[in-house]
């Protein structure tokens, strides 16, 4: 599989309508890959918290459109990072998207995890509460979002469900850089699964962001990592490994104490 993971400098001084186009043309420009992955909250910034309520948008609305429309120009499937969605009937929920090669919804996860210590998206957000995984021709992708990923739980159950490839959107600070890349690493050779980390570049309502996004292997290898700037990171895997790395090392059969998940 080829993967292009979207490094996206969220600029306060761009519109969120401007940066929608300029994202779009950025996923048509990867045309030939077969999964692209964008990072979180990149219409907003992770940290940009006044903006929620303002920027918030139905599941199907403007970034819906737009990234419906760009995975099928381009033909990939399209992990559009996530929103921060208004549910009509309930609060606000950060939540991630991911469109077949037709441009069809094929996946939408409500963040599990929300980061703040009773303060930001802990309480402007509500919580999810449903694990999900979407089936691709070659590999069953796992869905986390940002702070999920010092939850190894949530992995353990997403491998549960049958996910081979761990994809990870995330407004991840530059200040806590260091634990992004060892829990990446750390999450692939526990679950022995690939790990790809589209983080987002540029500052957050004063917040540097890390950058670094990252692909990792089933042996907790790195195969690509970007630098901390706006940055298209494309590697191409072999999904193949992950099969294998499991059958010659059988970690996942001693596994003795067990954790139920709601799962879709």
């Amino acid at each position: 599989m080829r993967a292009s993971l979207l490094q996206i400098d969220v600029n306060e001084t761009e519109s969120v309508d401007s940066r929608r186009v300029r994202v779009a043309a950025l996923v048509r420009e990867q045309a030939g890959a077969d999964l692209v992955v964008l990072p979180e909250l990149w219409t907003t910034g992770a940290f940009a918290y006044e903006g929620f309520g303002a920027e918030a948008e139905p599941l199907e609305g403007p970034t819906y459109e737009v990234m419906a429309k760009a995975a099928s120009d381009a033909g990939v499937w399209l992990h559009a990072g996530s929103i921060p969605e208004r549910d009509p009937e309930g609060p606000l929920y950060n939540t991630s998207l991911v469109f077949s090669p037709s441009g069809e919804l094929a996946g939408a996860y409500r963040k599990i995890h929300r980061f703040g210590f009773d303060k930001g998206e802990a309480v402007l957000m509500g919580a999810g509460a449903e694990l999900v995984t979407v089936r691709l021709p070659e590999t069953t992708l796992g869905l986390a979002t940002c702070y999920d990923l010092r939850f190894p739980e949530l992995f353990r159950g997403l491998v549960d469900a049958g996910a081979e490839t761990l994809v990870l959107a995330a407004g991840w600070p530059e200040r806590r850089r260091s634990h992004w890349t060892l829990l990446a690493q750390a999450r692939a050779v526990e679950n022995q699964a690939y790990v790809l980390a589209c983080g987002t570049a540029g500052t957050h309502a004063g917040v540097p962001q890390a950058g670094h996004s990252i692909v990792v292997d089933p042996w907790g290898e790195v195969l690509a990592e970007a630098g901390s700037g706006e940055e298209v990171l494309t590697v191409e895997f072999d999904p193949g490994r992950v099969g294998v790395t499991r059958e010659q090392f059988p970690a996942l059969k001693d596994r003795v104490l067990g954790l139920e998940t709601p799962r879709r």
